[in-house]
C-alpha cells in the first residue's frame, strides 16, 4: 500500500475514532437517581368491565428523556385489588412483572393492559383500583390502574318455555340467540339492560312486554361497554349484535314502552306466521330504534303502531314496511348513518306478493312526523295507488299537498342538536326548528302526549312534529 493511501486511512481512523468513542460513553446506562421515567398517562382507566369476561386492551407510552439508555430494575402489578387482574404485555411478552427492561435515549416503549374481573357479588358497577409501579435507579414511580367491575346474569342460548320476568337488579348478557316460546310471556321491567355478545338476538314467538318509563328505560344494545378510541364510545358502532325478531304463531300484542335499542346489525323485525291487519302484533311508545348495520324496523304483513318512537341511522333504509298496517303518530324517521351514505329512502313502503298469488297491500297513517335526512324521504314519489297517508309531516324533499300528502312541511328543517361529524346523534328540536307547532293537536291521541323525555306536548298550546317536544335551549348551551 502506498505511503499516500496509508495516510489516508489513518487519519479517517483518526477522524471516526472520537466519533465512536463518544458515541459509546452516550449510549451507556444513566444511573442518576434524576433519570427517571415519564408517561404519558398518570392512569389507565377502563370503563366498566364485565365480570369473568376479558376487556379491550388499553396502551401507555413509557418514555426515556436521558441521552443515555435507563434501566428499568422492575416493572410489576403491585396486586392490591382483590378481586381483580391486571396483565401486561412489554415488548411482546405478557406478564404480571418484569425485571431489567431496557430503554435507549431519547427513546420509549409501549406497555398494553389488559383487565379481568372476578365476580364483584354486587349488583351495582364496583370500583377496583390497582398500581403500575416502576423501579429505576432505586427510585419508584406509578401509574394508578382502574376499572368498574359489573356482575351480569347470563343467558346462554336459553329457551323461555313459561312466563319470566328480567328485573333491572343485574343486566343480563345474551349470548347466542334466546328464545320465547309460543305461549310464553317475556316481561322487562323499567330500568333493566340487556347486553347482547356478537351476533346474539331475541326470536320472540310468544310475548314481549317491556315497561320502561321516562325515569327508567329499559336498554338492548351490545355488551362492549369500552371505547372504540379515544373518548369515542362503543355506542357509535352499529353491527355489534344481531336484533330482535317478533314472529308470534298467533294473535298476541308486544308492547314496548321506553326501550333504546342500539347497535344492532338487522334492528327489529315483525313477521307473524299469519297475515293480520286487525290485530296489532307490535306496539312501540316512546322508543329509540337507531344505528343499525341494515334496518332499523322492518316489518311484513302485519299490524305495527309506533306512537313517540325515533327510528334513526342505519346503512339502508331506517323503516320497511311490506303490507300489513302501520299508523305512526308523533314519530321521527331520521337517517345521519356514520359509517356510510345510505342509498335507500329513510321510509320504504310496499305492497306484498305472497307464495299463493294473492297480494297483502300496504295501509300506512302517518301523522305529526318528521321525515328527514342524508337520502330522499319516501321511496314513493306518488301514493295515488297506495292506501298510504301523511298528515302533518315534514319533509327534507320539495313537493307539494294531495290527496295523500295533507298539510305538510316541504324542504323543512327540523334543526336537529345531531351534529354527525362529532358523532352526536341527538333528534330532539332545536330553537329554529319549522318543527316547532306545526302539529295538529287532534292527531295527537292521549297515548302520545308526553314524550319519551317526559314532557307535555300540550303544555305549550301547540303540538310539534316528530318524537320530541321542544324544550328551550338557552344561546349559551346551544352553542356547546
Amino acid at each position: 500500500m502506498s505511503n499516500t493511501r496509508f495516510s489516508m486511512w489513518l487519519l479517517v481512523a483518526m477522524i471516526a475514532l472520537p466519533v465512536i468513542f463518544a458515541s459509546c460513553i452516550e449510549d451507556g446506562f444513566t444511573t442518576s437517581p434524576n433519570d427517571v421515567l415519564d408517561f404519558n398517562r398518570d392512569t389507565v382507566a377502563f370503563d366498566t368491565v364485565i365480570t369473568l369476561q376479558g376487556t379491550a386492551t388499553k396502551q401507555m407510552v413509557v418514555y426515556n428523556h436521558s441521552n443515555k439508555q435507563i434501566n428499568i430494575s422492575s416493572i410489576k402489578v403491585a396486586g392490591l385489588a382483590s378481586k381483580g387482574h391486571f396483565h401486561l404485555n412489554v415488548d411482546g411478552v405478557r406478564g404480571d412483572e418484569f425485571h431489567n427492561v431496557e430503554i435507549r435515549g431519547n427513546d420509549s416503549i409501549f406497555i398494553f393492559i389488559e383487565a379481568y374481573l372476578d365476580e364483584m357479588e354486587q349488583d351495582k358497577p364496583t370500583l377496583l383500583e390497582d398500581r403500575l409501579e416502576f423501579e429505576t435507579n432505586g427510585k419508584s414511580q406509578y401509574v394508578l390502574l382502574s376499572a368498574w367491575g359489573q356482575d351480569v346474569v347470563r343467558i346462554n342460548g336459553d329457551t323461555i318455555y313459561n312466563n319470566t320476568l328480567l328485573t333491572a337488579t343485574k343486566p343480563y348478557l345474551i349470548y347466542d340467540t334466546m328464545f320465547v316460546a309460543p305461549g310464553a310471556t317475556l316481561t322487562i321491567d323499567p330500568g333493566a339492560t340487556l347486553l347482547f355478545h356478537d351476533k346474539a338476538a331475541i326470536r320472540c314467538k310468544g310475548r314481549m312486554l317491556a315497561n320502561g318509563t321516562a325515569q327508567e328505560p329499559i336498554t338492548f344494545r351490545g355488551d362492549r361497554l369500552d371505547r372504540v378510541v379515544g373518548e369515542t364510545s362503543f355506542d357509535v358502532m352499529s353491527g355489534q349484535w344481531g336484533g330482535i325478531i317478533f314472529s308470534p304463531s298467533y294473535k298476541v300484542t308486544n308492547v314496548l314502552k321506553h326501550v333504546i335499542m342500539r347497535g344492532s346489525s338487522i334492528g327489529m323485525h315483525c313477521n307473524p306466521d299469519y297475515v293480520d291487519t286487525l290485530n296489532c302484533s307490535l306496539k312501540l311508545v316512546n322508543c329509540v330504534l337507531s344505528n343499525s348495520a341494515s334496518t332499523c324496523l322492518a316489518t311484513a304483513a302485519c299490524y305495527v303502531q309506533l306512537i313517540g318512537t325515533e327510528v334513526s341511522d342505519a346503512a339502508e333504509e331506517v323503516a320497511y314496511f311490506a303490507g300489513g298496517k302501520v299508523l305512526a303518530t308523533q314519530c321521527t324517521f331520521a337517517n345521519n348513518y356514520l359509517f356510510a351514505l345510505p342509498s335507500l329512502p329513510i321510509i320504504n313502503v310496499f305492497d306484498v306478493e305472497f307464495s299463493d298469488g294473492t297480494t297483502g297491500k300496504i295501509k300506512g297513517r302517518f301523522d305529526n312526523c318528521i321525515i328527514h335526512g342524508m337520502t330522499r324521504d319516501i321511496n314513493r314519489d306518488t301514493l295515488d295507488n297506495y292506501d298510504v297517508y301523511l298528515r302533518y309531516c315534514m319533509l327534507k324533499g320539495a313537493g307539494v299537498d294531495d290527496a295523500h300528502f295533507i298539510n305538510c312541511v316541504w324542504k323543512g328543517d327540523p334543526c336537529f342538536l345531531t351534529v354527525r361529524d362529532d358523532h352526536y346523534f341527538d333528534y330532539r328540536l332545536g330553537n329554529e326548528s319549522q318543527a316547532i307547532a306545526k302539529g295538529n293537536p287532534d292527531l295527537c291521541p292521549a297515548e302520545a302526549r308526553y314524550d319519551r323525555y317526559g314532557v307535555d306536548r300540550f303544555e305549550r298550546g301547540g303540538v310539534d312534529l316528530g318524537a320530541y317536544a321542544w324544550v328551550f335551549i338557552p344561546e349559551d348551551e346551544e352553542d356547546e
